[in-house]
């Protein structure tokens, strides 16, 4: 087990070190795009741990987790827009470009709606579950295609990133260390959260809802607030994800993003935290490579996937630190 641990800590510590010096690499190799490309990696890797937390300790399998990405990123497109027409939003909120108020409002938003939401869905297990989730983000999707005034179907521009005191976004370096540094807490928060008293009775839950119950525990409860949480962390990835593309659109409420998600999770591996950081960097990596070669570039991702599934059943994170089982 001591050789275990310290394997998996090696996976994680090389990982870490790694996207700490990619900047560094690519700026002397020339390569200055692998830090935006990088960038996104990490955002889709919040937004990965995020469904982690649902999908690998609660046993929630979401298709309607890239609502939440999608109302972070429409939290900070609305108030830009607002703030740069000088139109108060609902005739009294004034618009803004500081990260400070707009990425926290975009978190606290996000977990909002995914109080409500979970509130609804939870009621319902398994396949139900799955259905409701996906009724709810396509409503959000068809919602904001509906809304012509931020842009329908095409979505809605940022002029410029967001203003936060002490960093320039702009400097694609600043951004991607600040992102690094929002993936590295969020996974830390879920790191002791499911090694608390709580996390045992979500994976308790996930595995004998019943039972718990049985015990006189209130599951609803903190499985809503692990939803909740959940939500926020997608949220923020949302709100990073519209700083680094100045773009938001219906498409990041839509199921596939959702889905995209999901293997990302199941690539690098399932309840696993750091598991999920590796998938989001395969898949996209892998995107972008074969995108230069066709357009069809899911025909070759899909046996890829297959591959991946059937021979590293633990993920991609599992196979490289030696996990057999999932409470490893």
């Amino acid at each position: 087990m001591t050789g275990l641990k310290t394997r998996k800590a090696a996976v994680v510590l090389a990982g870490g070190l790694l996207l700490a010096i990619l900047p560094l690499v690519a700026t002397i190799s020339g390569q200055d795009y692998l830090i935006s490309l990088f960038s996104r990696i990490l955002i889709y890797a919040l937004a990965a741990v995020s469904l982690d937390l649902l999908i690998g300790y609660g046993g929630m399998i979401s298709l309607g987790h890239a609502a939440f990405v999608g109302i972070g990123a429409y939290v900070v497109g609305i108030l830009h827009w607002h703030g740069y027409n000088a139109e108060p939003l609902f005739g009294f909120i004034p618009g803004s470009d500081n990260a400070l108020i707009v990425w926290p409002l975009a978190v606290m938003i996000a977990a909002a709606v995914a109080l409500v939401v979970g509130a609804l869905c939870l009621r319902t297990t398994g396949m139900h579950f799955i259905m409701i989730t996906l009724a709810f983000a396509q409503m959000f999707y068809y919602f904001f295609v509906g809304l012509e005034k931020y842009g329908g179907d095409d979505g809605l521009s940022l002029i410029s990133k967001n203003v936060l005191p002490g960093l320039d976004l702009s400097e694609d370096l600043q951004f991607y260390y600040l992102c690094l540094a929002f993936l590295v807490l969020y996974m830390l928060c879920i790191y002791r959260l499911v090694r608390s008293r709580f996390g045992l009775v979500i994976r308790g839950a996930s595995i004998n809802n019943r039972r718990i119950q049985a015990l006189g525990v209130n599951s609803y409860g903190y499985r809503l607030v692990c939803f909740v949480i959940a939500g926020a962390g997608a949220g923020l990835a949302g709100a990073l994800l519209a700083n680094q593309s100045e773009f938001v659109s219906p498409g990041l409420m839509h199921w596939t993003l959702s889905g995209e998600l999901m293997v990302m999770v199941l690539l690098g591996g399932l309840g696993t935290i750091f598991g999920p950081v590796l998938g989001a960097a395969i898949f996209l990596l892998l995107e972008e490579v074969l995108a230069m070669y066709t357009e069809h570039w899911m025909v070759f991702m899909g046996p890829l996937l297959v591959l991946a599934v059937i021979f590293a059943k633990n993920g991609l994170f599992g196979l490289l630190s030696g996990i057999r089982d999932r409470n490893e």
